[in-house]
């Protein structure tokens, strides 16, 4: 079982928002049968027959054994990940473009540079699982407190310089082995339960996107 997997294809995704396959899929973190999750969702067994096939048919959930009980075979099933992404390409024809107008201090660019996030990683960890190989990624999260929107703008502008001037260091556009790798940065609001996940001050809320090479 993977941790996280990312779902592409549109069937798979309409098969995975469906309330019913939804509660399935999270019964399904410990593997089961039709009959132990009907008792548990407190559906017919044979309804419950019906959404695993459909899950199963779209790579949503694999079979683990199968065990003989008299006449009776019955499947033991398991959720392929412990939680699933739907990538945009799951919509392509409406999918977010974030070059179609790129603004560091636009949340909706954020989001349409976020979603590329996915669509791109997606994409390398189906590739990865074929190959067999490893995506070399890196990743950091952290939370800082700012005094005033002063301090958060002053913050982005030495962030984006920052960042400029390590692609500067390490960017080679003429390795002959090296691969280009995107660097996505983004400084947003906390959101947290119970908590208004909008204020009223103005302020930048920044994303820097550029390219860089591996030698």
């Amino acid at each position: 079982m993977f941790e996280v997997t990312v779902i592409e294809d549109p069937a798979a995704a309409e098969a995975s928002l469906d309330p019913i396959r939804a509660k399935l899929l999270a019964a399904l973190s410990e593997p089961g049968s039709a009959t132990t999750l009907a008792a548990r969702v407190g559906l017919p067994r044979q309804k419950v027959n019906y959404h695993l096939r459909e899950l199963e048919r779209h790579g949503l959930v694999e079979l683990v054994e199968e065990r003989r009980k008299g006449n009776v075979t019955e499947r033991v099933l398991r959720a392929t990940a412990a939680a699933y992404v739907i990538s945009p390409v799951a919509l392509a024809a409406v999918q977010p473009d974030p070059g179609r107008s790129p603004d560091r201090l636009s949340a909706h660019w954020l989001l349409a540079l976020a979603a590329k996030l996915v669509r791109d990683v997606g994409e390398l960890l189906t590739g990865s699982a074929r190959e067999r190989k490893p995506v070399a990624t890196f990743a950091l999260d952290g939370e800082v407190r700012f005094a005033s929107a002063a301090d958060r703008a002053a913050f982005a502008q030495e962030l984006a310089s920052a960042v400029a001037a390590l692609v500067s260091k390490y960017h080679d556009e003429n390795a002959p082995r090296g691969r280009p790798h995107r660097l996505v940065v983004a400084v947003h609001p906390v959101v947290r339960p119970g908590e208004p996940a909008t204020r009223t001050e103005q302020g930048p809320e920044t994303a820097h996107d550029t390219q860089t090479e591996e030698s």
